[in-house]
């Protein structure tokens, strides 16, 4: 396969709130290869590309020749072979995201035919809880874990903490809470930050992602805390919520996680 060409097409687009959007990604005649949930691939399109509406103008404009890719964690569960998801966030500066936002469905792009990365269930014991923790689109290689393994987990029990500014930033926030309410193994905590936004009550948590952490709402599902002894927990978002979270974490006893050193906390670093 040439280097970068428009290999794919959009198969779906969904703009879940303004600047978020849910688009899913199908190859052109070529295979997608295997990958384990949590892994991460690059997207790309050319200067060419027209930018979305929304976006800032971009002063000067970049050559129509340069391709222009970056790196996103596939949301999709890894069995769905037809297409990738991808959660995607506008930055209206930058480069490639208001060329993405402006794509239709069955516009082509650049998809790499390589899904790599560490960020992984494969890491942790088969025995051990898993409490994902994770603010804005950082939630999308929780979503491909979730997606893939939940209906073979009978033992262990799962978390997802997702943190936004307002309840329609909560990007799945349906999927996940139904997913809450009918597998007895699977809990979601939606927490925002800005409830005097919202145009109806917010009854749900308010703060940061640390606050629900630090709470019991986990201790009261699972009937005990989290300890690093019995569980695992994977950040990923916003490097101020990933610094914070570890010096909460390792007060407790949870060690980071290396291929040297096992540990109990995994981080993902894509800011």
């Amino acid at each position: 396969m040439p280097a970068r060409e428009l290999n794919a097409v959009v198969r779906m687009k969904f703009e879940r709130a303004p600047g978020l959007m849910i688009m899913q990604v199908a190859p052109e005649d070529w295979p997608l290869p295997d990958f384990q949930p949590g892994q991460f691939t690059v997207l790309g399109l050319p200067g060419s590309a027209p930018r979305c509406p929304e976006s800032d103008p971009e002063d000067p404009p970049l050559p129509p020749d340069k391709m222009i890719i970056r790196a996103y964690s596939v949301s999709s569960a890894s069995d769905a072979k037809e297409y990738l998801e991808f959660y995607v966030s506008l930055v209206k500066s930058g480069e490639l995201t208001p060329r993405l936002f402006n794509l239709q469905i069955g516009d082509r792009l650049h998809l790499s035919p390589k899904l790599t990365g560490f960020f992984t269930l494969d890491k942790v014991p088969e025995d051990k809880n898993v409490v994902l923790i994770a603010t804005g689109t950082g939630l999308a290689p929780y979503m491909s874990m979730i997606r893939t393994s939940l209906t073979y987990e009978t033992h262990r029990r799962f978390a997802v903490i997702h943190g936004a500014y307002h309840s329609w930033d909560l990007g799945y926030r349906l999927e996940l809470a139904a997913l809450d309410r009918i597998s007895p193994v699977f809990d979601y905590i939606p927490i925002i930050s800005d409830p005097q936004d919202e145009p109806t009550p917010w009854t749900g948590h308010t703060g940061f992602v640390q606050k629900v952490w630090q709470g019991d709402s986990i201790a009261k599902a699972w009937g005990a805390r989290p300890t690093p002894e019995d569980t695992h927990v994977f950040l990923c978002g916003h490097p101020d919520m990933i610094e914070s979270m570890e010096g909460i974490l390792q007060e407790e006893g949870f060690q980071p996680h290396t291929k040297k050193n096992p540990g109990q906390y995994h981080l993902e670093r894509y800011w």
